[in-house]
């Protein structure tokens, strides 16, 4: 079997997902190493499209790498895709596991969304984006593990909604210094407020009933991922183990002290802990 890019190709996605989402490099050590490749090439991809907003400073280069990808995945890109150790571990990974390219395809269009001001409009409209990006994200990692099954797309889309909604809470302080806004306007309007409680950088209180409005959404859906998880092949639970974090990061965020502007880091020991002692738990296949 041709694999472009090797073992080199291979080390540079783990570390690109080591780097920059740490949680779900984590996850992946409790997968078997075929299928741990796989899982690190997506993840990669993943890495690369999620972060073209914060690489450029205006949208055209944006557009520009984007498209890069997109004909990559239709099969007409420009340029040696081998040259690209994340596109040669993708293609591997695709042709390996006769993943989708389809959801690969539609992530790549989703974040085009980044590269613009445009507020999110509605939950409606976050929900939309999200299962399109994080619930993708979950469903084609699970192709990896196991036949797809409605069960799997179904507890995918909730483990999505879920991650995602609470990311974007853990990125306002980055997205309001740009000027962006991926809470839903809608929330913020419907408790009086508007979207310069966001951009000025300090919590109101129509901007914390949004985000209370938001954790309520996010935690709905993690408590129905897991008691869906279950219902899974065991194999394949490893991949939603970020979830565990989760958990923790709600509570914190909930809390009416917790300044919404202020980063929060966890450590990288805090990750595997959690995502260690989350492994051996009956849900995840412990």
């Amino acid at each position: 079997m041709s694999e472009p890019g090797g073992t080199d190709a291979a080390a540079f996605c783990a570390e690109l997902v080591r780097t920059h989402d740490f949680a779900r490099y984590a996850s992946t050590l409790f997968v078997p190493a075929v299928e741990r490749r796989a899982l690190l090439a997506i993840y990669a991809f993943n890495a690369e499209i999620s972060r073209v907003h914060e690489l450029v400073s205006q949208p055209l280069p944006g557009e520009i790498r984007l498209q890069w990808w997109s004909d990559m995945l239709a099969g007409s890109g420009h340029g040696s895709v081998e040259g690209n150790p994340v596109a040669a571990e993708l293609l591997l990974a695709i042709r390996n596991f006769r993943l989708p390219v389809e959801p690969l395809s539609r992530l790549v269009e989703e974040h085009q969304f980044d590269l613009y001001n445009d507020p999110m409009p509605s939950m409606a409209a976050l929900e939309g984006y999200l299962n399109e990006t994080a619930s993708a994200l979950f469903s084609l990692a699970a192709r990896v593990m196991a036949r797809p099954s409605e069960e799997i797309d179904h507890l995918a889309r909730h483990a999505g909604l879920a991650q995602g909604i609470a990311q974007v809470i853990a990125a306002l302080p980055r997205d309001a210094s740009r000027r962006q806004l991926f809470l839903p306007l809608q929330f913020l309007e419907q408790h009086g407020g508007g979207i310069e409680d966001v951009f000025s950088g300090k919590q109101t209180p129509q901007l914390r009933a949004a985000i209370d409005q938001l954790i309520g959404e996010a935690t709905s859906h993690l408590k129905t991922a897991l008691s869906l998880l279950p219902t899974v092949s065991p194999a394949m639970r490893p991949i939603f183990l970020p979830l565990a974090l989760l958990e923790r990061d709600l509570a914190r965020m909930s809390r009416t002290s917790t300044d919404p502007f202020a980063p929060q880091v966890t450590s990288r020991l805090r990750v595997l802990w959690t995502v260690w002692r989350a492994s051996r738990r009956r849900e995840f296949g412990g």
